[in-house]
């Protein structure tokens, strides 16, 4: 391939959840080319600060800073060159991205899922994720009513809307199970209509849970997934694991995540959100 432009961008994580982060100012002719070609986790980016090739997606933001509190328009391209309408992990590194640029610590979120709230306190972010959706509608699931602990391609899962679908399965130990071999076919079941991420869960003793998830657009297991996070809680609150309004640890393979999923309102998700560094990358591509 022959290079013909650049653009900066940054690195942040959230939990593991890693992102190239692009102003949108700067012009990508084509994002989804874009996102697939860097994105890649044998042949993308990879940062010097950073020990990991490639991300798990790059976010578009466009800041609106003549309003208070500040506001970002975020759109998350993922490494198949989809676009997602909702991330935790990725509103909570959109929220530090502004708030680094506004000196704000308040940031209104501007996704295809709707706008969320963020407040920032150092590295630690917790972002509005809107109310948990289990309506066949909203999921969507092709289905005459909710999924809730149904058999769907051998995994016993409770199907809920974060902002994207999720086939929450509980289990005795997530680390028991070979996600990557049983993810698929749920992912693709003609029962989700538009696909849906895959989360394992299972109690860790200490009123929490730890979470592995399969990610619909990354088609792998990401180190962290806050809107899967979101349906872990929502979802044991569902099947009667979780009681309350508390907030909840939520444990995956890159770090805690805090949950607290009212009976009435939007659920909430905090963590940290890190800078990694920055870089160039290439815009435009001609095959030779």
């Amino acid at each position: 391939m022959s290079v013909l432009n650049t653009v900066p961008f940054e690195k942040f994580h959230g939990t593991g959840n890693d992102f190239f982060v692009v102003d949108a100012d700067d012009p990508v002719p084509d994002r989804p080319a874009f996102a697939r070609a860097h994105c890649d986790r044998d042949g993308g980016i990879v940062l010097k600060e950073s020990e990991r090739v490639g991300a798990d997606g790059v976010l578009f933001l466009a800041l609106e800073d003549r309003y208070d509190p500040p506001r970002v328009v975020m759109t998350l391209v993922q490494p198949d060159g989809s676009v997602a309408a909702m991330c935790g992990n990725g509103a909570r590194v959109a929220a530090a991205w502004a708030a680094e640029r506004t000196g704000s610590d308040q940031i209104m979120i501007d996704t295809p899922a709707g706008t969320r709230r963020a407040l920032i306190e150092d590295d630690d972010v917790t972002v509005e994720m809107g109310a948990p959706m289990f309506d066949p509608r909203d999921v969507p699931v092709d289905s005459g009513e909710p999924l809730v602990e149904t058999d769907v391609e051998g995994l016993t899962v409770t199907a809920v809307n974060t902002g994207v679908p999720h086939a929450v399965s509980f289990v005795d130990d997530v680390d028991d199970v070979d996600l990557e071999a049983v993810a698929p076919a749920v992912r693709h079941a003609p029962i989700f209509p538009e696909g849906a991420n895959v989360t394992l869960a299972s109690p860790d003793g200490d009123g929490g849970f730890d979470q592995r998830t399969f990610e619909r657009g990354v088609e792998g297991e990401t180190r962290s997934c806050g809107t899967g996070a979101v349906a872990v809680v929502a979802a044991a609150k569902r099947v009667g694991l979780v009681e309350g309004d508390d907030p909840v640890r939520v444990s995956p393979p890159g770090g805690n995540l805090s949950v607290t999923v009212p009976d009435e309102g939007s659920a909430l998700l905090g963590g940290p959100a890190v800078r990694e560094g920055a870089g160039e990358a290439d815009t435009v591509f001609r095959e030779r």
